[in-house]
């Protein structure tokens, strides 16, 4: 399917000698199924690891690798490339053409268009851990990154060398979010803070046993994603989830709901929009048990003492009476009967700007589910039914919104007493 971001576009794909080359045949094959036009460059190393015909076959067009006999005549291969270039990525980027990149250096057709281009860097590493930890080259990311690259990975596994440590090269799949990130980075949002909550949270009862509900955070995460690809810088605040974290986004772990709300109230002061799509208990155990509870002799059941848990989104709305950030909230209801009643009372009770509301017993929407069906609930009384959609696409429909929202409430903001146009928008 082409990608609202990707297709279309001039994408430049580096692979050098390593291992995981091979990962990069699949990363070839995922950007031309999101739409962009590829042009492969490998070094004469990374050869030996995959053949050019491999990627040629992928992309559809030949990968080049001689600098001085190319296909089709071209004398000046990397000029025209590096010009036609919408974004370059470099995967396995190894140590020896990271420290080539960071010092200038052109001596192969890949540095020597990585020189000539204008192009956004996404660089995925891949080499041996104590290799990216060596000073030098943890100098060499740090030159790089000051000039603008965006580094995806590596990550932490199983090496070539058979040992275990950072070094692999992220996945296909977050090198595209890499990219997809970069691309977006002049987008709607650009210059604006949003933050999310997302996942189910877990209150302890012992060590080993928790309440918790059957949330998997794929809302909240697609949320997070959505923003970014709009040019957010995003926060997401998350309690366990059974997906996998976006890239591109910064990430703070929060297992319970005092501390999911401890983590959000701490930001809020630097926080344009907060969509609260978490799942947060209601209810917490009195008091966790130190150690497992044991069930003895005899014993029919258990009694726990349940205290309520802090009110997040009504926290917020104290704070946000005060001080006027964050400037849009937006409210998720998940309930199983009367759902735009319950829905509506919490919009007023928590003060918010909109309220998405889904009931999450529907066949083949909510909780774990990959579709949901949503009505939004805006703070005039107005609503609107959306038909059952995949949660990303409900995702860009509620950053819509909340971009309108935020719109609305700058232009409140600048609005001059006794004129009618609005200063500053």
């Amino acid at each position: 399917m082409p990608d609202r971001l990707l297709s279309g576009k001039r994408v430049l794909l580096g692979i050098t000698g390593g291992i995981a080359a091979y990962k990069a045949a699949d990363l070839c094959s995922k950007l031309v199924q999101a739409g962009a036009l590829v042009d492969v460059i490998m070094t004469e190393a990374a050869t030996r690891f995959v053949s050019p015909l491999t990627f040629s076959a992928l992309s559809g067009r030949p990968a080049r690798v001689d600098m001085w006999s190319e296909a089709g005549g071209d004398a000046i291969p990397h000029v025209h490339m590096a010009a036609a270039a919408d974004l370059v990525i470099i995967a396995p980027l190894s140590a020896n053409t990271l420290a080539k990149l960071a010092l200038g250096l052109a001596d192969n057709l890949l540095t020597s268009t990585m020189l000539a281009t204008a192009a956004p860097w996404v660089l995925a590493p891949a080499m041996e851990s104590h290799m990216w930890s060596n000073p030098i080259t943890q100098a060499h990311v740090n030159t790089l990154h000051a000039r603008g690259a965006a580094f995806v990975g590596p990550g932490s596994g199983h090496l070539a060398s058979g040992a275990e440590g950072v070094g692999r090269m992220a996945e296909p799949a977050e090198i595209i979010a890499g990219a997809r990130a970069l691309l977006a980075r002049d987008g709607a949002l650009k210059g604006r803070t949003v933050l999310v909550t997302a996942g189910g949270t877990q209150e302890a009862i012992d060590p080993v046993r928790y309440i918790t509900n059957a949330s998997s955070g794929r809302m909240g995460v697609s949320l997070a994603e959505a923003a970014r690809d709009m040019g957010a810088k995003v926060v997401m605040v998350y309690a366990p989830l059974a997906v996998p974290l976006p890239v591109g986004v910064e990430l703070v772990p929060a297992r319970s709901t005092v501390e999911m709300c401890e983590a959000v109230l701490a930001r809020l002061s630097a926080i344009d929009i907060l969509i609260g799509a978490a799942a947060v208990a209601d209810f917490r155990p009195a008091e966790a048990a130190a150690q497992k509870i044991k069930k003895l002799p005899g014993q029919d059941g258990l009694l726990l003492s349940l205290v309520r848990t802090p009110d997040i989104l009504g926290a917020v709305a104290e704070v946000r009476a005060l001080s006027g950030t964050p400037r849009v909230v937006i409210g998720f209801a998940a309930e199983t009967r009367d759902l735009l009643a319950n829905a509506a009372a919490k919009l007023a009770a928590k003060r918010l700007d909109l309220i998405v509301a889904n009931d999450v017993t529907e066949p083949g929407s909510g909780f774990a589910a990959d579709d949901n069906r949503v009505t939004l609930l805006y703070a005039d009384g107005s609503q609107e039914a959306l038909p059952l959609l995949p949660k990303p696409i409900v995702a860009e429909r509620v950053l819509g919104v909340a971009l309108n929202l935020l719109h609305d409430a700058d232009a409140r903001q600048y609005r001059v007493p006794g004129r009618d146009r609005v200063e500053g928008t």
